[in-house]
């Protein structure tokens, strides 16, 4: 078994280093945008990619299709463990092989991939801190079209019902009455100011306002470790703490950026639920409470 890496990112001139040497990692490309259909992913990595990175499809692969309207389980729900386990196979994931993951920038879909490998038990995961825009600005190379070779298949293997713990509605209600429960998105989104996808505009009642844009910089890398610890001890969570956490965004991706930026932090994600429906499941029941206002 491979042991976990001390930090879950990894730098652009790291990567290349790595990609230089006899033991180059599993390189997973998953630029993916809100808003654009499913192809865009596809279509810049068309257009230059990491040279032997590998595309793989947020809708397609790192999230079960829902049905429509969206149901308890939110925009993306979590996919079949041996679904998501034959996408990352296809992508030549081995158990032995460390990953690095990436999309354009600021890492809040890279971070799905990583939460996603983490809890099916690959140990050995890192995101590239910046993702592609820093592999560019570093004038590294890049590749176009599809992949001259074919990847070899991967061995990886879902490990049984997953390492970290996902909650449902009751569960996050739970959380944020007994808890910490931060919600991820933007903040006027929280405030109830706007919604532009889902059913209501709010929050969860008793959760906190933590968006993910403030775990990085301008440029899309995170912030220092010990800042982010300042801003996590901040709403209330810190390696010690004994309570319970869990965070939601608005259809469960970008929360994993939140957990990926506490384990930046030092804060261990096994001890960090994931609320798999977030407010996209939330709102779409009209009989959940919903709070509005707040910082």
């Amino acid at each position: 078994m491979r042991q976990a890496p001390s930090s879950p990112l990894i730098d652009a001139d790291q990567l290349a280093a790595d990609l230089a040497c006899g033991t180059a990692p599993i390189l997973i490309d998953i630029r993916w945008k809100l808003g654009e259909p499913s192809e865009y992913g596809h279509g810049v990595y068309l257009a230059g990619h990491i040279p032997g990175a590998r595309y793989v499809s947020l809708d397609q692969d790192l999230a079960e299709h829902p049905e429509a309207p969206v149901g308890p389980r939110g925009r993306h729900p979590l996919p079949d463990p041996e679904r998501f386990a034959a996408a990352m196979r296809a992508a030549g994931v081995r158990a032995d092989l460390p990953v690095v993951v990436y999309d354009d920038g600021d890492s809040t879909q890279a971070a799905r991939a990583w939460w996603l490998l983490r809890h099916h038990g690959h140990p050995d995961v890192r995101v590239l801190d910046g993702g592609f825009a820093a592999w560019r600005a570093a004038g590294r190379a890049v590749e176009e079209g599809e992949p001259q070779t074919r990847a070899a298949e991967g061995d990886f293997r879902a490990s049984g019902a997953g390492v970290f713990t996902v909650l449902d509605h009751d569960g996050a209600a739970a959380v944020a009455a007994h808890g910490t429960l931060l919600d991820a998105r933007a903040g006027a989104r929280y405030r109830g100011q706007t919604e532009p996808i889902d059913p209501a505009a709010g929050h969860v009642p008793g959760a906190a306002s933590a968006p993910t844009a403030e775990n990085v910089a301008a440029d899309g890398r995170f912030l220092a470790p010990g800042a982010l610890a300042e801003r996590f001890a901040g709403l209330g969570v810190t390696p010690e703490h004994a309570g319970e956490v869990a965070v939601y965004c608005g259809s469960g991706v970008t929360a994993t950026h939140e957990i990926l930026a506490m384990a930046v932090a030092g804060i261990d994600p096994e001890t960090v639920a994931l609320y798999e429906g977030s407010w996209s499941g939330w709102s779409s029941d009209p009989s959940r409470p919903v709070a509005t206002g707040g910082l």
